[in-house]
């Protein structure tokens, strides 16, 4: 009695079981790196480089403040410093990047620039040689800091530590991944070597080249995969590189060089991270055509029987 009935139903139960268990791990594998990748370029980036534009800000008008000398002047240009501190904050902000407690950080240092305004506006208000500026003026570096804690610098530090130590876990590979990855490559290769060796059953029993349905699944998997795998890789060196680039504060002539550099390196990242739905598609197509494909034989043994 010929057993070609059962060992197609064999092979099909284990190629839908292997076709399955592929596309859910690399599901899984590929959205746990590019799920990332879009917030680390759209939000973790520029909420960082918009801190390090509102301390350079705040530091040039301070500086204003220290070369006016006597007539002690805060009109002008010190506003306009004041006023792009102010609005990157509010930049930062929009990006939420450290959730609640963030935003409320960042309130609270908006604020401290408000005092630390009026103090030196007050220093402006005094006439030349009057004891009450070098009081005001002392009043307000107390509040820009940095010191100790608590004003507007040691803030916007700790501020600026909590967003690089997200855009740190973001751009990081960590031992889930490795795992998830390398049963990626293991379940891909068992796949592909069993719709190897089906292909090669089939031309054996039934003395045709190969079945079309199975060799577009065949094809289908073996390109597929791969070429994930290889966008993975680049996509995640262009975050570790994101990363260096903010990992320390940055002067103002060179926030808008590194906002370029991230922004072309990751500037696909929105399309790669929209293909992780493509991943079940395509894992259902190469289920559905080896079903399509090995079935009708399925059957026609199961008449044979029957018969």
């Amino acid at each position: 009695m010929s057993t070609t009935g059962r060992d197609l139903a064999r092979r099909l139960r284990g190629l839908v079981a292997l076709g399955t268990a592929t596309t859910l791990v690399l599901f899984l594998a590929y959205r746990g790196v590019h799920g990332d990748a879009v917030p680390l370029s759209d939000a973790t980036t520029p909420a960082v480089l918009a801190v390090d534009t509102a301390r350079n800000a705040l530091y040039d008008a301070h500086d204003i403040v220290r070369d006016s000398g006597a007539g002690g002047d805060t009109s002008g240009e010190f506003y306009t410093q004041i006023s792009v501190a102010q609005q990157s904050l509010a930049v930062a902000a929009s990006e939420n990047v450290m959730g609640l407690e963030g935003r409320h950080d960042l309130q609270t240092v908006t604020g401290l620039i408000a005092v630390y305004s009026i103090w030196l506006d007050r220093r402006g208000r005094e006439p030349a040689g009057s004891p009450l500026r070098a009081a005001y003026l002392q009043y307000a570096e107390r509040v820009l800091g940095p010191g100790t804690g608590g004003d507007i610098m040691s803030r916007l530090a700790d501020l600026r530590a909590g967003e690089v130590a997200e855009a740190r876990r973001q751009a990081s590979f960590p031992w889930p991944l490795w795992l998830g990855w390398g049963m990626v490559a293991v379940l891909w290769t068992l796949l592909c070597a069993a719709l190897l060796e089906t292909q090669r059953f089939l031309r054996h029993r039934f003395r045709r080249p190969f079945d079309l349905r199975l060799l577009g699944a065949t094809v289908l998997c073996f390109t597929s995969v791969p070429t994930l795998a290889w966008h993975t890789v680049a996509v995640h060196g262009a975050m570790a590189g994101a990363l260096s680039e903010i990992v320390r504060p940055l002067p103002a002539a060179e926030v808008p060089d590194t906002a370029d550099d991230v922004h072309g390196a990751l500037r696909h990242a929105w399309f790669w991270a929209s293909l992780s739905e493509w991943v079940l598609l395509g894992g259902v197509v190469v289920v559905a055509l080896t079903v399509w494909g090995l079935w009708p034989r399925i059957a026609e043994y199961r008449f044979r029987v029957q018969r």
